[in-house]
């Protein structure tokens, strides 16, 4: 089964989507099932999971009440207020509705690189790990020492670090990030994403700019902990959706079918416990 490990939906209208302005151009509007069902159907894509943009509980049962009405959404990462001292609470209940598969604390846009360490979120990844729920680390380079430290501290917490955590790839930075995503690789359990690098890579971007970015990942996570997201709509800053998915295929052109299988869907239904 090929799956779109990492897809959005959203309704400008509803507000909570802070990072999402006019500024933001031709991704500043309405992205729903009817926009891409065709995009899945051309590129031969069976399921999708699809992610959190808003830190709002609002966000997540508008989520939720997505897929419940769309077919080929297997599952949805949403969102918790982790500070919140009922968080074990919430998640316990987050974990009930069928369709939940993971959380996303959206840990990028929190000014203090050390907050996924607080003392005070330990209910919250304590219930994540008792519920069996993912946990979709939006992290930059920055923050991939403490991501080491944390799942140390929770070593049964299922874990998926998300755009490969969002190397500098367009400034060329590579070795600080290879070397941390290594040690991660070495000595977690974590699955990576390959998803949202093109839009890291600048305007100019090609395959060979990504390539040892993707080497690397391959290298380290191998391809049974490596999980392909289109990012979409996001991505179409950048690509399209079909030239993100051929750029894809260049990328990891070196790799058996079975390898290949993996990467494209069958790491997704492990790492989210897919149709279970």
């Amino acid at each position: 089964m090929r799956i779109d490990a990492h897809q959005h939906f959203w309704t400008i209208a509803r507000g909570d989507y802070g990072w999402l302005t006019p500024a933001m151009g031709p991704i500043y509007r309405d992205f729903a099932p009817a926009d891409l069902a065709p995009l899945l159907e051309r590129a031969g894509i069976e399921g999708t999971v699809l992610v959190q943009a808003a830190p709002t509980r609002a966000e997540t049962d508008f989520l939720l009440k997505t897929a419940a009405a769309t077919p080929f959404v297997l599952g949805v990462v949403g969102w918790a207020e982790f500070q919140s001292p009922d968080a074990a609470d919430d998640i316990a209940a987050l974990a009930r509705e069928p369709d939940l598969v993971g959380l996303r604390p959206m840990i990028q846009d929190i000014p203090d690189p050390d907050w996924m360490l607080r003392p005070d979120l330990a209910p919250a990844f304590g219930a994540m790990s008792i519920a069996g729920l993912t946990f979709d680390a939006l992290t930059l380079p920055r923050h991939l020492g403490r991501l080491r430290t944390l799942l140390a501290q929770y070593p049964s917490l299922r874990t998926v670090i998300d755009h490969g955590s969002k190397p500098r790839i367009e400034a060329g930075d590579f070795d600080d990030w290879a070397r941390d995503m290594a040690g991660i690789a070495r000595d977690t359990t974590a699955f990576c994403k390959l998803s949202g690098l093109v839009t890291e890579a600048g305007a100019d971007w090609t395959v060979e700019r990504l390539r040892p970015y993707v080497d690397h990942l391959l290298e380290t996570f191998g391809p049974m902990r490596l999980i392909w997201g289109s990012d979409w709509p996001v991505c179409t800053l950048a690509a399209s959706y079909e030239r993100w998915l051929e750029t894809t295929g260049s990328l990891l052109d070196g790799l058996d079918k079975g390898e290949h299988a993996a990467i494209m869907g069958g790491n997704a239904i492990t790492a989210y416990n897919l149709g279970t």
